[in-house]
């Protein structure tokens, strides 16, 4: 098999006229990614995701075909179809926090969907919005508006991945707040298969992908406890680097809390016990 494509976290080998998508145990924060892995966090990105597919497949078609992966990925791959990705980050935004609110505080607008004024960190929106951004090989992705992805792709496109990126969004919160979560944000990726169709890809609503947030303890106007990614971008900011290559080593104590929380919201999201 041929290394095609190495990004922050997943590398992507031909195999055939099919792919392998392997998520490593590598972590990034703010586009760097750290020297020290966290452990058995490919594994749970993967098989997070392939409940989630299996959630919302009435939805919008996957690139998944299986999992007949080589022994060494075992549980942290998935064979899947080759697409022609769209080059646009779909954001879903139910809550107002992170880049969003930053953009808010700014503008009184996240991707040129206008919000009302009063607005505090971490409040439910009126109802999710799309907020995309640019997918940016290099450097940090940009806020853009529909307008600008109807210029990229087309008028019909853009409508569809708006669409496809709330109804997922929206079938996943539903099914989160079942059992105690919130889903803040989350982005998806979406490419076209050989006939044309729009095919959810990479991963789904994981914690890399997402912000979770306890039902039990949700307070708009703070900071909120997470189990996903957040936790570690807060320890690095407490820390005096620029963000840029290299990052800093990550303790063990961070380590290990990082990986409590991902094993945590899969066991609270799926109700399987999570086994590595």
């Amino acid at each position: 098999m041929e290394l095609i494509r190495q990004g922050k976290v997943r590398d992507v080998y031909a195999d055939g006229d099919d792919l392998i998508l392997v998520a490593s145990d590598r972590v990034s924060v703010y586009d760097v990614v750290l020297p020290t892995p966290i452990p058995d966090k490919g594994a749970i990105l993967t098989q997070l995701s392939l409940w989630w597919f299996g959630q919302v497949a009435d939805l919008v078609p996957n690139h998944v075909l299986n999992e007949d992966v080589p022994p060494e990925w075992k549980g942290r791959a998935i064979r899947c179809r080759r697409l022609d990705m769209v080059p646009v980050e779909c954001i879903a935004r139910g809550y107002l926090t992170g880049l969003g609110l930053e953009s808010y505080r700014g503008r009184g607008s996240v991707s040129g969907v206008q919000l009302p004024p009063g607005l505090v960190e971490a409040d439910r929106l009126p109802k999710p919005i799309f907020t995309p951004t640019t997918k940016a090989e290099v450097g940090h992705d940009e806020f853009i508006t529909m307008d600008d992805v109807r210029h990229a792709v087309g008028d019909a496109t853009a409508n569809d991945l708006e669409r496809l990126t709330l109804a997922v969004y929206s079938r996943g919160a539903e099914i989160a707040r079942e059992r105690g979560v919130i889903i803040a944000d989350t982005k998806f990726e979406f490419g076209r298969d050989a006939s044309g169709m729009l095919i959810l890809a990479d991963e789904v609503l994981t914690p890399d992908s997402s912000r979770f947030w306890k039902v039990s303890d949700y307070a708009p106007g703070r900071p909120q406890w997470s189990y996903d990614k957040q936790y570690l971008r807060d320890w690095s900011s407490s820390l005096s680097w620029d963000r840029t290559y290299p990052g800093p080593p990550v303790p063990q104590d961070v380590v290990a809390e990082t990986r409590a929380r991902y094993v945590e919201i899969f066991e609270q999201l799926t109700g399987q016990k999570w086994s590595s």
